[in-house]
């Protein structure tokens, strides 16, 4: 049995980046090698009262970055990101030591296709996606035989932390494109982008990208509500079983009758 000093290790935090409010980033250093691959989670944790407070939270970095990147959203009745939220560059934060997670990019099917389907938060992994094939791009390491249809959601134009950089690669290359769209336009004046949830608007881009559902992967990645009716949408679409991954950031708790 691994011992807690074999489990867990101590990362700097070496910048942070407020989006929002509530919504921010920060990278950490861990001090050591950190193997993950794209889409995978890492384990942090802070003491409080004698007590570890651990959530998983999706790598935003690519494995080849010395640094891991992570984006949060603030909880105010959570248990752990309110003690996240006052960090800055300088603190340590605990860390376990070995990443996991399966919602890693398709590479068995031979899809070339992937709709990559988030809300806020949700979007770190496809951004760990991008990075990392992107990376291998500028090297003639990746062919662009896949493509990578990401369609973002939030309730307002500045919770997108990372719409810039995505804009920005999908810009440059031919195996992205990327869409954010919002659903409460009214609150957001100057936005011209798309308008709706992203269950709304999922099958307008399947039609308009003319995505053959045989060929295509569909991911599905954090707010439950979304998750439950963007899968239920892609089932209607002809999207199998198979072919669909859900990476749930939380799960609601049960209503309870009076």
């Amino acid at each position: 049995m691994r011992t807690d000093e074999e489990k867990f290790t101590r990362g700097r935090v070496t910048m942070r980046e407020k989006f929002s409010d509530d919504l921010w980033r920060f990278r950490v250093d861990p001090g050591e090698g950190f193997k993950f691959v794209a889409g995978q989670y890492a384990t942090l944790g802070v003491e409080k009262d004698g007590k570890r407070i651990e959530r998983a939270y999706s790598l935003v970095s690519s494995p080849y970055e010395k640094e891991l990147e992570f984006f949060f959203e603030l909880v105010e009745q959570g248990e752990l990101t309110p003690l996240l939220f006052p960090i800055e560059p300088g603190a340590d934060v605990l860390m376990r030591r070995i990443a996991k997670g399966r919602f890693t990019l398709d590479l068995k099917s031979g899809h070339r296709n992937h709709l990559l389907l988030s809300t806020v938060t949700g979007v770190a992994p496809y951004v760990s996606y991008v990075r990392t094939l992107y990376a291998d791009w500028k090297e003639n390491k990746f062919p662009g035989d896949l493509h990578l249809y990401v369609i973002q959601g939030a309730s307002r134009s500045w919770e997108f932390g990372y719409r810039d950089e995505l804009e920005r690669i999908a810009a440059e290359v031919p195996w992205l494109t990327y869409v954010a769209t919002i659903s409460r336009p009214w609150e957001d004046a100057d936005w011209g982008g798309e308008v709706g949830r992203v269950e709304d608007v999922i099958r307008k881009y399947v039609d308009k990208w003319d995505l053959v559902i045989s060929d295509t992967t569909g991911y599905l990645c954090g707010h439950p509500q979304m998750i439950e009716l963007g899968n239920g949408i892609l089932m209607r679409c002809g999207f199998d079983k198979l072919s669909v991954r859900q990476e749930v950031y939380w799960i609601p708790a049960k209503e309870t009758s009076a």
